[in-house]
C-alpha cells in the first residue's frame, strides 16, 4: 500500500466504541485474519472503556473569583474533554480549573461560558458558536475537539476545515483563540495493540494539521500530546477517570495548568509561550486586546 493510501486508511481507524466500522474498513485490506483479531479488540476496548459518566458532563458555568470586579469572558468550545467529562463534581472541569487559574493570574474575576459538548467532532463547532447570544464577545476562547473526528473516519482536510471557521469567527469576534490539539490516542491503554498504534498515528496527523491551520488564522496552538500526556502516561490512575479514556478531576487540572500560558498570551497578558505552545503565524492576528481595552 502507497503512502497516501497507508495515511488514508489509519486515519480512519476508530479506537474507541465507535471503533468497529473502522476496523471492518481496514479488514478489507488486512485480511479475514486480521479482522477477525481487530473486531476481537474492539470489541473489548468497548467493554472496558463503556459509560460510566452517562452522556453529559457537570454544569460549572459560572463567574469566577467574582471579588476580583469586571470578569474576562472565558469560553471553552469542542467535545467531551473541553466539557469536562470525567470530573466527579462542576469544580473539576477543564472550564472551572482554567477558569480559576486565569482569575488567580490575572487578578480579574473569570466569566466562564461552555458550549463544548460530549461526542462533539469539527463539524459541530459551529452550531456550540451560533447558539450563543448575538451580542456575547467573548475575550479568549479554548477550542478541543479532534478525537471524535479520529474515531469516526473524518478526513483531515474536512476535520480541519471546521476549525478553521471557528477559529475565523471567535477572531472576527474579537477574541484572543487557543486550541489545544487532539490528544495523542496512543496513550488509551484499554485499547490492544495494533488498535493502539494505529490509533495514535491517525490523531497525530490530525493535531499537527490542526496546529499549523490554527496558527496560520490568529489563534495559539498548543500539543496535548506533548504538554500533559507524558503525565497521562507515567501516572494514568490518578490521571484517568473511572473509564480510563476521559481524565480526572486531577488530569484536568493539569491541562488547565498546561494550556495557561497559551491563554495568559492570548488575552495579552504574557510573555512567550514554553515547549509545546505555538504563537499565531498570520500577520495582524496576534494576541486580542487584553479586556477592558
Amino acid at each position: 500500500m502507497g503512502t497516501r493510501e497507508d495515511a488514508r486508511w489509519m486515519a480512519g481507524l476508530a479506537v474507541t466504541a465507535s471503533v468497529a466500522g473502522a476496523v471492518g474498513a481496514l479488514a478489507v485490506v488486512l485480511g479475514v485474519g486480521a479482522r477477525a483479531l481487530l473486531s476481537r479488540q474492539a470489541a473489548a476496548a468497548r467493554a472496558v472503556i463503556g459509560k460510566p459518566h452517562g452522556e453529559s458532563a457537570p454544569t460549572s458555568d459560572k463567574t469566577y473569583k467574582k471579588r476580583y470586579g469586571e470578569p474576562i469572558e472565558l469560553l471553552v468550545v469542542g467535545d467531551s474533554i473541553a466539557a469536562g467529562l470525567g470530573a466527579e463534581e462542576p469544580r473539576g472541569t477543564l472550564g472551572a480549573r482554567l477558569a480559576k487559574k486565569v482569575g488567580k493570574k490575572t487578578e480579574r474575576a473569570v466569566r466562564l461560558t461552555t458550549v463544548a459538548r460530549v461526542g462533539a467532532e469539527s463539524s459541530m463547532i459551529a452550531d456550540q458558536l451560533t447558539g450563543l447570544p448575538p451580542s456575547y464577545r467573548p475575550d479568549v476562547a479554548v477550542v478541543i475537539v479532534g478525537g471524535n473526528d479520529v474515531t469516526h473516519r473524518v478526513p483531515v482536510a474536512e476535520s480541519v476545515s471546521h476549525l478553521v471557521d471557528a477559529v475565523t469567527w471567535l477572531r472576527a469576534k474579537g477574541a484572543g483563540v487557543v486550541v489545544g490539539t487532539c490528544p495523542d490516542l496512543g496513550m488509551l491503554q484499554p485499547v490492544p495493540q495494533p488498535l493502539r498504534l494505529l490509533g495514535s498515528r491517525a490523531s497525530r496527523q490530525l493535531a499537527a494539521a490542526q496546529a499549523r491551520a490554527a496558527r496560520e488564522h490568529g489563534a495559539y496552538a498548543v500539543s496535548l500530546s506533548e504538554v500533559v500526556g507524558p503525565f497521562f502516561i507515567t501516572n494514568p490512575e490518578e490521571m484517568f477517570s473511572l473509564d480510563r479514556f476521559h481524565p480526572s478531576a486531577h488530569g484536568y487540572a493539569r491541562t488547565a495548568k498546561a494550556i495557561l500560558p497559551s491563554v495568559l498570551a492570548a488575552l495579552g497578558l504574557g510573555g512567550d509561550v514554553p515547549f509545546g505552545h505555538q504563537p499565531p503565524l498570520a500577520a495582524g492576528l496576534g494576541p486580542a486586546p487584553a479586556p477592558g481595552q
